[in-house]
């Protein structure tokens, strides 16, 4: 009965943020079938390569310190960030490498790094439910909910975002010493937050140290929220740079480029639901990020695995889809 209850409690919230993370992708979005691949490597291959490569060390820390509190400290100071992050930023490296044409900007790092962390919340959160329920009943697993799921929400995608950072950083630079440091310099970041976390929490002596870690944490993920939302009016200002080239040139028009560069786009969202073409004006709208970006991409690095070729798909099926699609 446990079990029933700890999967929809861990699994419903880390959705609802994965869901939160793919909003804020305003204008150019990821494949939802990768996000969802994303989601369940943190989930299950990362927690599985975890455990196995965690009870390694563990055997390691035993054998060197012979003492149960520097074992404790240890595994969550040392072998739980280095572990956790490198299986989680596995994910993001996989996109990088093998989808690497959906790896378009550096908010895209952010948002697989952040949705490959909430993946693997979500099924830690379901042992530790079930432990927490094991050793004192539905109100230690409620609490525990409360403190997982409420307070300390944001903590694995906060720390594995600085990898998919890294990784993003990497994509978008030329210089051959950017694409070998920034993956690094991301993964160790990410190391160290999930470090500080650990650590501090062993360190507690009261409510007060409690709420300390609680408003550093968060100060940092809110700061992180802006540095998405500076993201993100930068992907704007892509857009604004290369589609106002494509009014010129016949392919939009001004009212679709200023619905195109708006962040809400609420207006023709509900005009095209109430019509019936909702589902090609989201396209519509979609390719023009794409397209955005695309063009930015020539521009930086030329005909990168066929570029161009993409632009004048693209290019077909904004044409195609402009007199259906709403503004």
């Amino acid at each position: 009965m446990a079990l029933l209850v700890a999967i929809p409690m861990a699994f419903i919230p880390a959705f609802f943020f994965s869901w939160f993370l793919y909003w804020l992708d305003r204008y150019e979005k990821e494949p939802r079938w990768l996000l969802l691949i994303t989601f369940f490597w943190g989930g299950f291959v990362a927690i599985i390569g975890t455990l196995i490569v965690a009870s390694i060390f563990e055997i390691g820390f035993s054998l060197v310190l012979n003492d149960a509190v520097l074992e404790d400290i240890a595994g969550g100071s040392i072998t739980a960030p280095l572990v956790e992050e490198f299986m989680k930023g596995l994910a993001v490296m996989v996109v990088f490498f093998i989808f690497r044409k959906e790896f378009d900007s550096v908010l895209d790092g952010v948002i697989y790094g952040g949705i490959a962390g909430l993946g693997f919340a979500a099924t830690e959160n379901v042992f530790y439910f079930m432990g927490q329920y094991a050793d004192g009943g539905w109100g230690a697993m409620f609490t525990n909910f409360f403190l997982r799921v409420g307070v300390f929400a944001w903590g694995h995608p906060f720390y594995t975002a600085f990898t998919g950072l890294g990784f993003a950083v990497a994509r978008m630079n030329r210089n051959v010493l950017v694409k070998l440091a920034a993956p690094v310099i991301g993964y160790l970041l990410a190391v160290f937050a999930h470090a500080f976390h650990n650590t501090s929490l062993v360190f507690v002596s009261g409510l007060g140290s409690l709420a300390l870690i609680i408003l550093l944490e968060w100060a940092s993920w809110v700061f992180f929220l802006g540095f998405i939302i500076w993201l993100i009016r930068h992907e704007q200002g892509l857009l604004k740079k290369h589609l106002r080239e494509e009014i010129t040139n016949g392919l939009i028009n001004e009212a679709q480029y200023k619905t195109a560069i708006s962040f809400f786009q609420f207006g023709a969202r509900m005009s095209a639901l109430s019509s019936g073409a909702y589902r090609a004006t989201d396209h519509f709208y979609q390719y023009l990020g794409e397209l955005a970006h695309k063009k930015e991409q020539i521009t930086k690095f030329g005909d990168e695995r066929g570029n161009a070729a993409i632009i004048e798909k693209l290019r077909g099926n904004i044409a195609s889809l402009a007199p259906k699609a709403k503004t």
